[in-house]
């Protein structure tokens, strides 16, 4: 995988993982997924909206070319934190999204959780919560493409495409081409993001 080093910035930031990285990324994380589940015959995924939905995606059709017995139209799905989120009384205006359950359930099964960014590791506490309420899945795992560090709660991811350490103070961007016309990792609010400084590696630290 690449490490950013040597990459164009952006505007708004530094790019540390392109298209091809991403793309390496999600079918590593893919072939973990079949190896630590021993197949994917109990597999399920639910994407955590809006970009870990699209990522559960792209991950069901690299199971399938793995695991046959895995089956994108069956075994996808996507979870709404919304109403279990820790800040909810904070901001109670935020709008109710869209929870679908995969077609096979979760009872008994080996349930992914998909993010693009961990962080504090709050939202996924409220997916934890979410799912002990639709059902009792044997094991529930947890695949982001970035961990940027700071956790606030005991939570580590399982599968992780990139360790990226960060600042508080930056920002962290998961740019999908079917969101936003782009595959890419951007990190913005560093010195890195002077001209010249992904040159030096600054980038990477």
């Amino acid at each position: 995988m690449s490490t950013g080093t040597g990459m164009p910035g952006t505007p708004e930031g530094t790019t540390v993982l392109g298209a091809s990285d991403v793309a390496r990324a999600l079918t590593r994380i893919a072939h973990e997924i079949v190896e630590r589940a021993k197949g994917a015959q109990d597999v399920v995924l639910l994407g955590i909206p809006t970009r870990g939905v699209t990522l559960a995606v792209r991950l069901a059709e690299r199971l399938a070319a793995i695991d046959p017995a895995f089956d994108p139209a069956r075994d996808v799905g996507e979870l709404d934190v919304t109403m279990y989120r820790d800040d909810l009384r904070r901001q109670p205006t935020r709008a109710v999204g869209v929870t679908r359950l995969p077609e096979a359930g979760i009872e008994g099964k080996t349930v992914v959780l998909v993010d693009d960014v961990l962080y504090s590791g709050r939202t996924i506490r409220a997916a934890l919560d979410a799912i002990g309420d639709l059902g009792r899945p044997r094991a529930v795992r947890l695949a982001a493409l970035v961990d940027r560090g700071h956790r606030e709660l005991p939570i580590r991811p399982d599968f992780v495409g990139k360790n990226l350490p960060t600042a508080t103070s930056e920002s962290v961007r998961v740019r999908l081409a079917e969101v936003d016309g782009e595959d890419a990792v951007v990190i913005s609010g560093r010195a890195a993001d002077a001209p010249g400084a992904a040159e030096r590696g600054e980038a990477t630290r």
